[in-house]
């Protein structure tokens, strides 16, 4: 057995990330800046899924409020391995809000780690941002 292949189950958050944000600078390199999100996503999503990642995309939500269960629509653009939350953005530029958007998200699906991703940047380093929720 080859103990360099990449068990993906078994992955970290902090290794997930890593390549989520070299698929990310993938995409951004290829299509860059000024589309909207909903193109960024479908193209993360088709590339993080080229790597067998559990990826889903529009994933809900659901809050809970004192031991009741409460669909609010929220859903996050994308899940990867159940332990990273990312939102995308395409915007001018990203605030405070953002940060607690996803920030809640993490909260709410009991998850550590998220990424920030606005593509509308001239290089995508300046729009990615980690979020930690110290549980």
């Amino acid at each position: 057995m080859n103990d360099n292949i990449l068990n993906i189950e078994e992955l970290t958050e902090d290794e997930i990330s890593n390549l989520v944000i070299n698929s990310a600078i993938k995409v951004h390199k290829a299509i860059g800046p000024g589309l909207l999100e909903s193109a960024y996503e479908a193209c993360l999503f088709y590339e993080l899924n080229k790597s067998n990642l559990d990826v889903r995309k529009q994933v809900p939500l659901p809050l809970q409020y004192e031991g009741v269960f409460i669909d609010c629509a929220y859903r996050a653009d994308i899940i990867v391995n159940n332990k990273v939350i990312i939102e995308i953005k395409a915007i001018k530029k990203l605030d405070d809000i953002h940060f607690s958007q996803l920030l809640s998200y993490l909260k709410i699906s009991k998850m550590k780690l998220g990424l920030l991703i606005n593509f509308n940047e001239t290089t995508l380093i300046q729009g990615l941002k980690r979020v930690v929720n110290g549980l």
